[in-house]
């Protein structure tokens, strides 16, 4: 029984590892319950960190989607009427303040491998070799750092061979200037560090101003810390039982099953079998 007492008006979702399973694909259910859930009038929304070269395939993965918020929340896209995408945000961070960020956790954790993300999806994500890069469809380039990190980024991609991506998130909060970057995780092993004040709150706000809804009319599943900020504002929070523990410590309530068993569709299902 899901403890939700109230139709939301936005419903956000994250996509990896939410409703996207391990193969990287979106079951036929998830994808009936979603769009069931548009035809009901509930505003739609996609939240994401992958970036704007990855548009296709987040439209792709929740095509009843009304909005993306790509990038950890720097990028945001309207995709309501037509095939046609408009673009309501896009943030982007100098390359040089991420290796001014690279540089301080380095200092605190020791040497750590880095991409940068250009803004330019022209542009490869380029930086220091890779092997265990986890998306083999994006394109990686290897380059010097003073190369690598030159112009306007997406984000940077911090990896450690001796500690986790929740470590490392949390020695980057420690010494990190929040005024200087935003850091994040995805629950892949990578600190992602992003423009000051971008987060997946931030970029589903951009919505919620253009329609003038609450935040307690949100409802929002998640399962990595980089869904913690839509996880902490929405007025319902669900967390996915393969989630990670901050997570589901912060949400209000957990999913029936993982993101390989339809968690997010069980949910969905009831609740607008209750409307």
């Amino acid at each position: 029984m899901i403890q939700l007492t109230k139709a939301p008006r936005l419903v956000a979702t994250d996509l990896d590892g939410t409703v996207v399973r391990s193969d990287e694909s979106v079951s036929p259910r998830t994808m009936a319950a979603l769009k069931r859930l548009a035809a009901a009038g509930v505003i739609l929304v996609g939240a994401t960190g992958r970036g704007p070269r990855l548009l296709d395939l987040c439209r792709n993965d929740i095509p009843s989607a009304d909005f993306l918020v790509l990038g950890q929340g720097a990028f945001v896209y309207e995709c309501r009427y037509d095939d046609t995408v408009v673009e309501l945000a896009d943030r982007s961070v100098d390359g040089e303040v991420l290796l001014r960020a690279l540089n301080l956790v380095e200092a605190e954790v020791g040497p750590l491998r880095a991409l940068a993300e250009p803004a330019d999806p022209a542009r490869n994500i380029t930086g220091d070799p890779m092997p265990d890069w986890p998306w083999p469809a994006v394109t990686l380039e290897a380059a010097p750092r003073e190369v690598a990190f030159t112009g306007p980024m997406v984000k940077g991609y911090f990896v450690s061979d001796h500690h986790t991506g929740p470590e490392l998130l949390v020695a980057a909060q420690d010494v990190v200037d929040e005024d200087l970057v935003t850091v994040t995780e995805s629950g892949v092993g990578m600190l992602e560090v992003c423009p000051v004040g971008v987060t997946k709150a931030a970029g589903i706000q951009v919505v919620l101003d253009k329609f003038g809804i609450d935040w307690s009319d949100v409802l929002v599943f998640g399962d990595a810390t980089n869904d913690l900020s839509m996880i902490r504002a929405a007025g319902h929070s669900v967390a996915m039982p393969n989630g990670h523990p901050w997570v589901q410590t912060a949400a209000t309530e957990i999913a029936p099953a993982g993101n390989n068993d339809d968690g997010v569709a069980q949910y969905l299902e009831e609740l607008l079998d209750l409307v």
